[in-house]
């Protein structure tokens, strides 16, 4: 028998309603034990109220955990401290699970014997977002495979076993408001020996609001996915950032040969701010808050 707990972070997002329908809507064995854990992230326990009322009906037990404040880093740190099953999986308060997901997820584990799973998440978009965006998929996320290996990962479609890989490990509270803290998380976990496979099927949806479906939100994704990379990259800083500079260079290149296509002039774009962003994380560039400073709802 399988035990699962999914443990999903929130701040200010009343989405999370729709992500706990959806796990609701799971098609899982009789023999999986699942828990859900909300792990409340605002100051005041803001998404209490929504969770318990959800929670009357619900087919598994939820715990709810007001894990204050504004670091997503303390929210997740919570939810490993409050797991007690097998598994724990991630997932995001702006996502939706498919029916299949758990169970595809759970048999990619059991018949690999990994440490941790990761799902893709397919980004959804509105009706409004520029064409070159929904044709190019700009926001979905996938696991980056190095040399047949994959050595880090993300928190928004994850399993992962408790097995001595993940004992002791937490999120770094210096990221919890910058983003990239499940990154280095990963990265880690990977260097204690963790292993990690993928699982193609177990799909995740994210909607993509019009606060994202811009080229400048795009960018400083991009920027701050570079610096986390720059930040754990080992050896002497200053041959990185030669590397980094020609890649980058290369990219800027690539993009004015591109320059009539919407989608690969945009994406060469992305891949130089994304090695601009590697540079600074190298030498220790500040990076911008991206967590934490929605207006309270």
């Amino acid at each position: 028998m399988a035990s699962v707990d999914i443990a999903i972070c929130t701040f200010r997002r009343p989405f999370l309603a729709e992500t706990l329908r959806s796990v609701a809507a799971l098609e899982i064995d009789n023999d999986t034990l699942v828990r859900v854990i909300v792990s409340d992230n605002d100051v005041t326990p803001s998404a209490q109220g929504l969770v318990q009322a959800i929670a009357r009906d619900f087919p598994f037990p939820v715990m709810y955990l007001h894990s204050p404040a504004q670091n997503i880093s303390i929210a997740r740190n919570a939810c490993l401290d409050a797991a007690s099953a097998e598994y724990l999986a991630f997932i995001d308060d702006d996502e939706t699970v498919s029916p299949q997901w758990l169970g595809q997820l759970l048999n990619r584990a059991e018949t690999t014997g990994a440490d941790a799973v990761l799902g893709p998440v397919r980004a959804v978009y509105a009706d409004t977002a520029p064409q070159w965006m929904a044709r190019g998929d700009f926001h979905s996320t996938a696991p980056v495979v190095v040399n047949g290996r994959i050595l880090t990962g993300y928190t928004c479609n994850v399993l992962m076993r408790r097995t001595p890989a993940l004992s002791g490990l937490r999120f770094d509270l210096a990221l919890g408001r910058s983003g990239g803290e499940d990154t280095d998380f990963f990265h880690r976990f990977t260097h204690k020996g963790g292993s990690i496979v993928s699982a193609p099927e177990a799909w995740v949806y994210e909607p993509v609001p019009e606060s994202r479906a811009a080229m400048s939100w795009l960018m400083r994704r991009k920027l701050r996915s570079g610096q986390t990379h720059g930040m754990l990259l080992g050896g002497a800083r200053l041959p990185q950032a030669g590397i980094a500079a020609a890649k980058a260079g290369y990219c800027f290149a690539m993009a004015g040969l591109t320059a009539f296509s919407p989608i690969e002039r945009r994406k060469n774009l992305l891949r130089a701010v994304l090695h601009l962003g590697v540079i600074g994380g190298i030498f220790g560039v500040g990076q911008a808050v991206h967590y934490g400073d929605a207006p309270a709802r």
